[in-house]
């Protein structure tokens, strides 16, 4: 078969292809497989409990499940949802926003490939725009969501070792350029793969430059504040016209339901809501009704806080220290400072194999992590260290991480002593 550009391009390897794969075939597989690589939320009996619980009230309800199910809603998502997010995010930042500020989607990834490819690429009067990560390693599944080629740009960090084995990445302000084909600035808060947040005073330096370029900073809250509140450091979420602010329900622990928050000036809503009439005709609404109340109630900031914050705060830490203890503590070794999300980011340095090599060595010993070559969307530069970095889940079953953890620990002090 013959396919376009377009085919050849979302259907040819990428990283995002090869993690999917690779874990979907471990979990149809009868061998047991550690599943230390993917993104999947944790199972927290409390939030499933509570979500069956809202299931149930759907059911129950005169109409509602039909509602739910057999109608479409608008093409900016469920009326009574939209609303809920306005009220829920006036309450508690104070934001001036309104319902033409607010648009519900099909999950971040949809979201950010039609921010994406909305304001960046190939423009009618022949020029190119591109979106520029000021900050990698970046998410994975950014890499190949350019419909068309060289739509990305990205800035190196700057890379301070806070102790023997702790590290963190910082935005490298001096080396940073907005250049006239800089169609916006994009960051992930906290940042998967590494945990890293950026901090309130980049942020601003970031809306600063946004706002002198005339350009937007896109936001992707996938694990931050206000919900599902993955984020271990203070932050204060911040709203402006150059701000576009993405929150999603899969961390919550609904990632199956697709759901993504998009909140932005009324122009950028207009234009992505029309995206969603063409591509989706509209959201799906599952995730929509099932947290509705819980933003009319607040309840979703204190389950946030209370819940899921100290459970992955506590799975993070548990992991470190499982880590530590079975790595050659001679070898130079890093772990990024655990900010948020749900992985660890691990900094080879000096290891004699790549990434990728380890990567191979691990799946045959049964143990799936993410090499870290993926994480560098737009970095056309040469640098040894993103060969030399892996990102590993914690969020799976404590018995399963410590196996996982002991198997790559082993692995890695092969590696060095070789």
């Amino acid at each position: 078969m013959e396919l376009s550009q377009f085919g050849e391009k979302l259907t040819s390897k990428t990283g995002i292809l090869q993690l999917m794969d690779d874990l979907g075939k471990a979990m149809s597989g009868k061998e047991k497989m550690y599943m230390l690589g993917g993104g999947n939320p944790a199972h927290i009996t409390q939030m499933e409990e509570l979500f069956r619980k809202r299931m149930q009230e759907i059911l129950d309800n005169k109409d509602e499940f039909e509602r739910m199910v057999g109608n479409y809603t608008t093409s900016q998502g469920d009326i009574d949802f939209i609303h809920a997010v306005v009220a829920f995010f006036k309450k508690t930042y104070g934001w001036n926003i309104t319902t033409k500020n607010v648009c519900a989607l099909t999950g971040g990834q949809t979201t950010f490939f039609f921010l994406f490819n909305m304001l960046a690429g190939k423009f009618s009067d022949g020029s190119s725009k591109k979106i520029l990560f000021p900050l990698v390693p970046e998410y994975i599944g950014y890499a190949d969501q350019g419909i068309t080629d060289d739509i990305f740009t990205a800035n190196k960090p700057i890379i301070k070792i806070i102790d023997e084995h702790t590290f963190k990445y910082f935005i490298d302000f001096e080396s940073l350029k907005i250049t006239k084909d800089i169609a916006a600035i994009c960051v992930s808060r906290p940042t998967n793969p590494t945990g890293n947040v950026v901090t309130d005073e980049e942020v601003h330096k970031l809306l600063d430059l946004a706002k002198k370029h005339k350009i937007p900073l896109m936001i992707d809250n996938a694990y931050g504040a206000p919900f599902p509140g993955i984020i271990f450091t203070k932050t204060n979420p911040i709203l402006d016209d150059n701000i576009i602010y993405v929150v999603s329900l899969s961390k919550l622990g609904l990632p199956s339901v697709r759901t993504s928050i998009v909140i932005a000036k009324e122009e950028i809503i207009k234009h992505l809501t029309s995206i969603n009439a063409i591509v989706n005709l509209t959201a799906t609404t599952i995730g929509q009704h099932i947290v509705t109340p819980l933003l009319q109630s607040g309840e979703i900031t204190k389950l946030s806080q209370t819940v899921i914050k100290p459970f992955y705060q506590r799975k993070s830490n548990e992991a470190i220290a499982y880590l530590q203890k079975h790595m050659n503590q001679s070898n130079p070794y890093y772990i990024h400072k655990s900010e948020g999300a749900l992985f660890l980011w691990l900094w080879l340095k000096d290891l004699p194999i790549k990434s990728m090599e380890l990567y191979e060595r691990l799946k045959k010993r049964k143990v799936l992590v993410v090499p870290g070559n993926y994480f560098y969307p737009g970095f056309r530069g040469k640098w040894k260290h993103r060969d030399e970095c892996v990102r590993i889940t914690y969020s799976q079953r404590e018995e399963d991480v410590k196996a996982g953890l002991k198997i790559i620990a082993e692995t890695i002090n092969e590696a060095y002593n070789k």
